[in-house]
């Protein structure tokens, strides 16, 4: 990103984090929201209320009436991630310990209630000729992220997932909602429901795009700079674009030999055969030739805009070339 960009990102970024430490909170029951407090000091980007804010700023300057929606957004996100961690039985968020291992999981699930309660009471300061279409767009992405979750635990019980499958699971459980997030500032902002629905579908598919590096950055990643070693989702047998890409583009000695790598362990060098599979079948290759067919759809999108500030739709392409070539 260019530096005035990434300065408007971090002004944005330091907004939004004020806003969630300020949020006034009971103190009591302090079971209830010292977890909550704790889950939403753990950091993260907070890229899904920037993007609101951006949504808001394509079609109108003052972005602070967006605030309360992308604040929602945020809050709404965490509350996913919160229960997610229960689900995956993940142990760590962002190097630190779950809510469900720091606490139990009793108090987890009851505190990722209340940042969805949360998120809904953040939501009514909407502007009130704006509320009835937001919250529309709010509880429609709501509901779709639930069923990405569960298509994602029932592929989780199956041997053999379609790429198809696999697209349409990150897009409801990852996609949607980056795309709600712009869907919902650029109405605040005044636009139509034609131009909101474009914003929302560069969002999304700019989240697909997402999704996809972030498989790459799995197996591929530098260390350094991802922060882990790589091969983490092959290590579960997880399904990713480059295990469903594999398995589509194998023959049927590639299948087998795919197959019997996935059944190793980590011991017998998997993450090391598995990715052999990969590079002959040049998996690297197909994902990238998928995040770039993403990315020029996102932008097709932008550019069908009517009444949208070119400078903010230049700006939201350099961040989502940001976003889907990190390497982090």
């Amino acid at each position: 990103m260019s530096n005035d960009y990434a300065n408007k990102v971090a002004g944005y970024q330091q907004k939004i984090q004020t806003a969630i430490d300020t949020l006034k909170l009971p103190a009591e029951p302090r079971r209830l929201y010292e977890p909550l407090r704790y889950f939403m000091q753990l950091g993260g980007k907070r890229m899904r209320p920037v993007m609101c804010l951006l949504g808001c700023e394509l079609f109108e300057q003052e972005t602070d009436k967006a605030m309360p929606a992308a604040l929602a957004l945020e809050l709404f996100h965490n509350f996913t991630l919160l229960h997610d961690d229960i689900m995956d039985k993940a142990d760590k968020r962002r190097g630190q310990a779950t809510v469900h291992v720091k606490w139990d999981e009793n108090v987890a699930i009851l505190s990722g209630d209340a940042l969805f309660v949360l998120a809904y009471e953040q939501l009514s300061q909407v502007p009130v000729e704006k509320l009835q279409a937001v919250m529309a767009v709010f509880n429609r992405v709501a509901r779709e992220v639930c069923e990405g979750q569960q298509l994602d635990m029932d592929y989780q019980d199956r041997e053999s997932v379609s790429l198809e499958e696999y697209l349409l699971m990150i897009r409801l459980k990852t996609s949607v909602l980056l795309g709600a997030c712009l869907e919902i500032g650029a109405l605040i902002g005044g636009a139509d429901q034609e131009d909101a629905r474009q914003a929302y579908l560069f969002g999304e598919k700019v989240g697909l795009a997402f999704q996809i590096q972030d498989d790459l950055l799995d197996a591929y990643g530098d260390p350094e700079k991802f922060g882990k070693m790589p091969g983490g989702d092959i290590l579960v047998n997880k399904h990713t674009f480059l295990r469903m890409s594999a398995e589509a583009l194998a023959n049927p000695d590639q299948r087998v030999a795919l197959e019997k790598a996935y059944t190793l362990t980590a011991e017998q060098g998997k993450v090391d055969k598995v990715k052999t599979l990969f590079n002959q079948l040049d998996v690297v290759g197909k994902a990238n030739l998928k995040k770039q067919e993403l990315l020029e759809a996102a932008f097709a999108s932008l550019d069908k805009l009517k009444k949208a500030d070119t400078a903010i739709i230049h700006q939201l392409k350099g961040l989502a070339y940001y976003l889907v070539e990190r390497e982090q």
